[in-house]
């Protein structure tokens, strides 16, 4: 039977081309993006359900998360791939730094609001994380919205961090409870996700020369499906951080379960999330 497969951020690149290579293996996948347009050509192309979530806004995380429980009874996978880097420091209406609140936040928040339908359906929880964590994080519980010291990079690199830190927090709660987490890095991929950025990352990935060295979309997709594909605890080990689907090294602080805890303590308490 058909498994209920979750994308977020599938509108275009990785996530557009896992929601492909899943439906043409017989999944049933749900296609959420950004940009109604994009996303309703993506789904229409796979004959797919699709929803629109900005998550620049957080109500509309939450309005998806009240539509995914009342139209599917059975959520096997849902993997959180929406995000991107941006420019200069922004705040959202939510009071919260764009970065984090895109690349961590909102995730964070869809997974806890879905939290009993995934442990009801033994879920596989996917966070597309980045060795950006390893490469570019300054990572500050105390400065989680950067407002002591910000850059682009060092924001994405600790929104990526954050995403492994989720993961292995998430695991540590819930694993016994049924659900399966795990994070990875796609690869740099020759995408759009930096297309609001500025300077050298946007360079890296919207420049014609420069994509001809990048992973293709194709290739970096094959990951998340492979994950979603996999059998938790037989394919691949939940909790983990994975890069060309083996266990990877990452950002050292990733292996802090103290830190792991206080990160998922301040995410709760900033959108109002409680334990199940």
């Amino acid at each position: 039977m058909a498994r209920t497969i979750v994308i977020t951020g599938a509108s275009d690149g990785i996530g557009a081309a896992s929601a492909r290579q899943l439906s043409e293996a017989g999944e049933h996948v749900v296609v959420v993006g950004r940009d109604p347009e994009k996303t309703r050509t993506v789904a229409e192309a796979l004959d797919a359900p699709w929803h629109v979530a900005d998550y620049s806004d957080l109500s509309q995380v939450r309005e998806l998360a009240a539509v995914l429980t009342e139209s599917y009874p059975r959520i096997d996978v849902l993997a959180n791939n929406a995000g991107g880097i941006f420019g200069d420091r922004t705040v959202t209406r939510d009071g919260f730094e764009l970065t984090f609140q895109v690349n961590h936040l909102g995730g964070f928040l869809l997974t806890n609001l879905l939290r009993d339908r995934l442990r009801e359906s033994g879920a596989t929880v996917i966070q597309t994380s980045s060795v950006a964590a390893l490469r570019f994080a300054r990572f500050d519980i105390d400065d989680l919205q950067g407002e002591r010291r910000f850059s682009p990079g060092a924001a994405y690199g600790n929104a990526k961090l954050a995403n492994i830190l989720f993961t292995k927090e998430l695991h540590r709660r819930y694993g016994d409870a049924g659900i399966h987490p795990v994070a990875f890095h796609p690869g740099a991929i020759a995408s759009g996700f930096a297309a609001a950025s500025v300077g050298p990352w946007r360079f890296l990935y919207t420049n014609p020369v420069m994509k001809r060295v990048l992973t293709s979309t194709e290739i970096g997709g094959s990951r998340l499906t492979w994950l979603a594909m996999g059998k938790p605890g037989v394919d691949w080990r939940p909790g983990e951080y994975y890069a060309n689907n083996r266990v990877a090294r990452t950002s050292r602080p990733a292996d802090d379960p103290a830190l792991a805890k206080m990160l998922w303590d301040r995410s709760a308490a900033m959108i109002g999330i409680t334990e199940g």
